[in-house]
């Protein structure tokens, strides 16, 4: 029987994966267990629940049709969304089942799941093994989910973390970088790797892409605090109308990572605030970065022009990452991979620079494109989770490429793609800018 890859190694990566997130959860003190530190999301508790309800809910249930361990659970702890339609979830924590019972169900939900993949006769293996991947990945998703969940909490809610100052790092000078035409390759052939990615990376497409510039640098603090004391958060004809109306909504001022008192500028590392740090990259919304980049006189780049500055050569090759060939190392290569908490100064992984160039193209924070998430042409919704892209193909959604510092190496293949609403602040996204004839 063809095993792609072994059982031992998915078992091995799923504990992997389960350590990571059981480290997050063990950060909290016993009270924010309950908290909603955004709110969009759900509790934390949830989350506790949900990772294993994944798992168990794909896995044992549906790929082995296995009976219900506790139904109430499983439906309970199925689906952690965005809300629908805007409307904000209404639970109150005592409306949650206790810890020590979601901890209970978990570790009994985790023995089945490993048996399942030690021995279980799944119909087909490489499809099983398509599935047992991407539960892995599902979960190393929300380990970045609930850095950026915990990172917005309340001082206090998080036993003690380190907290690396740059206050004597400056910014480097803002530069172009010539990206000439040529292709660029999106997607991932289904042909050559059919159960190796999420439904929203197939097929593979080939893409014309006309000569631009883009910056060489992500936007640091330095630049955005330049624009806001610009008054860009006030001028209303850097904002498009639903922006604007989401802007004066939440009376939306300043990055949601920064905070202002005493007349001086402060930001929220993962475990307390800091002296806004220039020469890290910001974290924004896109509708911040679309007012922005309008501000700069110019555009966010589209899902093929990041492509193009990410992997094209010199000599009309594609390369698998930025630098090259050689397999992504978290610290040399850039700022991903869990090595750190928060990002770090823009520039200062020169090994992950891009062939053509430009600076750290994965890692130290997820960048916005102005490209809508939607299917390449060729989409097949997954087998056995159908509507995990689908449910978002409807022109409110983003993609972003890259990676922040809380993104698993796996997330770095080129075919990879992220998305978000433009109005949510929370995620460790950022941004860089393009020339290309577009801005209006």
């Amino acid at each position: 029987m063809t095993r792609d890859p072994t059982r031992d190694a998915l078992i091995t990566e799923l504990h992997s994966a389960r350590r990571e997130t059981d480290s997050l959860f063990a950060r909290l003190t016993p009270e924010a267990l309950l908290a909603r530190p955004i709110a969009e999301r759900h509790r934390l508790i949830f989350y506790l629940g949900h990772l294993d309800a994944f798992d168990w809910n794909l896995l044992v249930r549906d790929c082995l049709r296995a009976p219900s361990r506790r139904e109430d659970f499983e439906r309970l702890f199925a689906f952690g969304i965005d809300p629908v339609h805007g409307e904000l979830p209404r639970d109150a924590a005592a409306d949650w089942p206790s810890e020590g019972s979601i901890r209970q169900w978990v570790a009994d939900t985790r023995v089945d799941v490993d048996e399942a993949l030690s021995s279980a006769p799944f119909e087909g293996w490489l499809a099983g093994a398509w599935a047992a991947r991407l539960a892995v990945e599902h979960r190393l998703m929300h380990a970045e989910t609930l850095s950026y969940l915990l990172h917005r909490l309340p001082p206090g809610s998080l036993r003690p973390g380190g907290l690396a100052r740059w206050d004597d790092v400056a910014p480097p000078t803002p530069a172009w970088v010539e990206v000439p035409a040529g292709r660029a390759t999106l997607g991932l052939a289904r042909s050559e790797n059919p159960y190796g990615a999420w439904d929203n990376e197939y097929e593979a497409h080939a893409v014309d892409v006309p000569a631009f510039r883009i910056r060489a640098h992500k936007v640091t603090n330095a630049e955005w605090l330049r624009f806001v004391e610009a008054g860009g958060y006030r001028d209303d004809s850097l904002w498009r109308d639903d922006d604007r109306a989401w802007r004066d909504r939440e009376r939306i001022e300043h990055p949601a990572f920064w905070s202002r008192r005493d007349g001086r500028w402060w930001w929220r590392a993962m475990f307390g605030e800091l002296p806004l740090p220039m020469a890290t990259p910001v974290y924004v919304s896109q509708a911040e970065a679309r007012a922005y980049a309008r501000w700069q006189g110019c555009s966010l780049p589209t899902e093929a022009q990041w492509h193009r500055a990410a992997y094209a050569t010199p000599d009309g090759r594609e390369n698998p990452f930025p630098w090259g060939e050689t397999a992504p190392v978290p610290g040399v290569h850039g700022n991903f991979g869990f090595a750190q908490v928060d990002p770090t100064p823009v520039g200062a992984h020169p090994a992950g620079r891009s062939a053509l160039g430009v600076d750290e193209m994965l890692g130290n924070g997820w960048e916005w494109t102005r490209t809508p998430f939607a299917p390449f042409e060729g989409f097949a919704p997954l087998p056995f989770y159908k509507g995990y892209s689908a449910s978002f193909f409807d022109g409110e959604h983003f993609v972003l490429k890259g990676a922040s510092a809380r993104t698993a190496g796996c997330f770095l293949r080129r075919s990879f793609r992220n998305w978000f609403q433009p109005h949510y602040q929370h995620v460790y996204a950022t941004l860089r800018c393009v020339d290309d004839g577009s801005a209006a």
